[in-house]
């Protein structure tokens, strides 16, 4: 088999894939699909130029120019990507507009946090007029009409936002939500009409009005743990976002960044260079060729998650959960010197913040029973630090599994926490639910017996 082939054609597959979507305005779809492409080839500059414009497209301008300096950095000549830098970085009174509306942004997420809901409102009209495709932009305006009760507003903002990005899962929440209370609503006016409801006479006319509002009380509930959330992930989102430089001196530190974060891609390219080479000649040796090329794949593969975590670590617009699922996926062991060093530099800065965010949400998702994120989150905790709160991920990710019926891989995290704390409160707990399961198997057995 031609591996080459096949890990070509499945990026350019998925190269398609993304153009159709983006063709749509399926954004987020597009994303995905293109991110995926380059897992498969990074030096599909295709791919990569495509999903900076849809980064750019969704507002998200310092996303579009990592992306294109990137590719850059790969092919120097004769790369479109150029053409977009410069077109970027030449508008500088639309770069300062932007940047104007991305602190903006961040004023009314302080808006936000203390109570200040309306000058939120203003502020976000004159947001999304500076940057009409700043989606986060639009999603919370929507979610603050949602909150302030002024549902026909959000649902033309959210209609604008949906325009930008047809699939995205935070736009798609809240048009449900906002299903979800006109659905609640009519069924409360219906119920009023039978008796909790106060009529009047004006003229000839009866007037009938309803005796109190329900709807508050449901937005209430929603909408303050939303506003809660849409805040935590704008915050992340926007904190780390980087509005390019608009005057010399920002531009030579800039640019000084670009050309040390060149360096490291150059060092991490080589190396998978001639891993690309040791690849070739696995393919083409004796009996156990296949199964060689299968781990020269693989390392190559680790390479490839390591620079884009590199990527974007260095561009500083995601937040480190978002990074620790990409460095999660490489193999240290596999990586030469410099790839070690490296890795260990970015898990080292990362893993801390990320087990911190990604051990809240799934004991979060544990106490709402909802264990299948509960089991995303957790496992990604031990995978980046076993031991993590003295065994407290291990418990809680047997406990996740528990909840969703998957008793042997409870049994697995539950015996492992045993074994790295023994003697702790943890400990007990763990060996506690070992035999509630031991005993339910055994009552099961018997039942199937009789």
């Amino acid at each position: 088999m031609d591996y080459t082939k096949k890990i070509i054609y499945q990026s350019n597959y998925w190269y398609n894939d993304g153009l159709k979507k983006a063709q749509i305005r399926d954004m987020s779809g597009a994303v995905v699909s293109l991110r995926r492409s380059l897992q498969y080839n990074r030096g599909n500059i295709a791919a990569r130029n495509l999903l900076g414009l849809v980064y750019y497209g969704r507002g998200e301008v310092s996303e579009g120019l990592v992306e294109w300096i990137i590719s850059k950095n790969l092919k120097p000549r004769d790369n479109i990507a150029n053409y977009f830098i410069n077109k970027v970085q030449n508008s500088a009174s639309k770069l300062e507009t932007i940047n104007q509306a991305i602190k903006k942004y961040n004023q009314c997420l302080s808006y936000c946090a203390q109570n200040g809901e309306d000058l939120a409102v203003i502020q976000l009209k004159k947001v999304v007029v500076d940057h009409p495709s700043f989606l986060k932009a639009y999603q919370l305006l929507a979610l603050l009409y949602l909150h302030t009760e002024q549902y026909a507003k959000a649902r033309q903002v959210l209609k604008t936002a949906r325009k930008l990005d047809t699939t995205n899962e935070m736009t798609l929440r809240y048009m449900h939500e906002l299903m979800n209370v006109k659905g609640k609503r009519n069924k409360k006016t219906e119920k009023n009409k039978k008796g909790e409801t106060v009529e009047y006479h004006l003229g000839n006319e009866t007037i009938i009005q309803p005796k109190n509002s329900a709807i508050k009380e449901l937005a209430g509930h929603f909408t303050v743990m939303n506003i809660l959330v849409g805040a935590a992930i704008g915050a992340a989102i926007v904190w780390f976002l980087i509005a390019p430089a608009v005057n010399q001196s920002k531009t030579e530190s800039h640019n000084k960044e670009i050309l040390e974060y060149s360096e490291q891609i150059n060092s991490l390219e080589s190396q998978a260079s001639a891993l690309q080479k040791t690849l070739d000649n696995y393919r083409a040796s004796g009996e156990d060729a296949e199964a060689d090329a299968q781990t020269a794949a693989q390392t190559v593969e680790s390479y490839e998650n390591l620079m884009t975590a590199s990527s974007q670590y260095d561009s500083g617009s995601y937040s480190e959960d978002v990074i620790a699922d990409t460095l999660i996926n490489v193999n240290r062991e596999v990586l030469g010197e410099s790839g070690q060093a490296r890795y260990d530099e970015l898990t080292g800065n990362i893993y801390p913040t990320a087990c911190d965010i990604k051990y809240n949400a799934g004991n979060a998702s544990l106490e709402v029973a909802n264990y299948d994120n509960a089991i995303t989150q957790l496992s990604a905790v031990v995978r980046m630090d076993e031991s993590y709160d003295n065994g407290g991920a291990l418990l809680n990710l047997g406990l996740a599994y528990m909840g969703n019926g998957d008793n042997d891989n409870a049994i697995t995290y539950l015996k492992r926490l045993t074994e790295l704390f023994p003697d702790t409160d943890k400990a007990t707990e763990a060996q506690t639910n070992l035999d509630t399961i031991s005993q339910q198997q055994a009552s099961e057995d018997g039942s199937t017996e009789e």
